[in-house]
C-alpha cells in the first residue's frame, strides 16, 4: 500500500490485517501536509501505528513527498523523523531485507541531485548482492508506465525508468499517482522487460487499496472498491483489463 496521507482508519485496517502477510509494505505519504493535524502530532500517531504494525510481522517502509521534514546533511529536503522508526527496528530509507532468497530495497523520496546520486548508489550496491530475486520499495511510479497515467497525462519518474532498465529488478512497488487504477487506460500493474511495477493507487474509506503478492505462488492481486485483479507473475505481459 501507499498514500494512507494519515487517514487513521486505513492505518487501523493495516494494523488489524498485518498478522496476515510476512511482510507489510508502506511505499510512502504516510503523513498530509494540508492536514489541519499538524505534522509533529501526525509523526507521533504514525509512529505509533507502525510499531503496532511491526509488533505482527515485519514491516518496510519508505518515504514519500508528503513526508518531508526538514533538511539532511546536503540540505536537501528528507523524511527525519523516520530516523525514529529506524532506532526500533523497522526498515525504512535506505534500508533493506534479505528473506530468504530475496532481497527488498528501501528507497527515500529523494529531493536534489545528491539524494538523487545516494539512490542511484544504493541500488548499484544491493545490484552487487542481488539473490535470486530483488524487490524495490520507491514511492513514484516510472515514467511512461500506465502505473503513473492520471487519466490526462504520464505523471511519472524518468530516473527510475533508467534504473529499472538498467538493473532490471523482479518486483518494484510504487504510489504518489492516486489515479492510476481507476483511470482508462492507467493501470494497477505493468510490466517493463522482466520489471513488474506495482501501484494500487488510493482510494477513501476504511480499506486502502492494496496489492497482496503471494511470490511463492507467482501471482499479485490488486484489492480496490472496484473489485479484485490478478496477475501470473509468470506471464511476459499483464493481461488487458476489462473494467472500464
Amino acid at each position: 500500500m501507499s498514500d494512507l496521507h494519515y487517514s487513521l482508519r486505513q492505518f487501523d485496517w493495516v494494523v488489524e490485517s498485518a498478522a496476515d502477510f510476512d511482510l507489510v509494505v508502506l511505499a510512502g505519504d504516510h503523513l498530509d501536509i494540508s492536514s489541519s493535524v499538524s505534522l509533529d502530532a501526525q509523526i507521533v500517531v504514525v509512529l505509533r501505528y507502525l510499531a503496532l504494525i511491526q509488533e505482527s510481522t515485519m514491516v518496510a517502509v519508505s518515504s514519500g513527498n508528503h513526508d518531508l521534514t526538514g533538511p539532511d546533511d546536503n540540505d536537501e529536503r528528507a523524511a527525519l523523523w523516520l530516523a525514529e522508526a529506524r532506532r526500533e527496528g523497522i526498515s525504512t530509507d535506505w534500508g533493506s531485507i534479505l528473506v530468504d532468497d530475496t532481497l527488498i530495497t528501501i528507497c527515500p523520496w529523494w529531493d536534489g541531485p545528491a539524494g538523487r546520486a545516494l539512490v542511484e548508489a544504493q541500488l548499484a550496491a544491493d545490484a552487487a548482492r542481488r539473490p535470486r530475486r530483488w524487490v524495490w520499495i520507491y514511492h513514484w511510479p516510472p515514467l511512461g508506465s500506465p502505473t503513473c497515467w492520471t487519466g490526462r497525462r504520464h505523471y511519472g519518474d524518468a530516473d527510475l525508468a533508467g534504473w529499472i532498465d538498467e538493473h532490471q529488478p523482479d518486483l518494484v512497488l510504487t504510489g504518489h499517482v492516486h489515479e492510476p487504477p481507476f483511470k482508462p487506460d492507467g493501470s494497477w500493474v505493468d510490466r517493463i522487460g522482466a520489471t513488474w511495477v506495482f501501484n494500487a493507487g488510493r482510494q477513501i474509506g476504511p480499506v486502502p487499496a492494496h496489492i497482496e503478492l503471494d511470490l511463492a505462488a507467482g501471482t499479485a492481486t490488486w484489492s480496490s472498491m472496484m473489485g479484485s485483479e490478478s496477475v501470473d507473475l509468470g506471464d511476459l505481459v499483464p493481461p488487458l483489463r476489462t473494467v472500464f
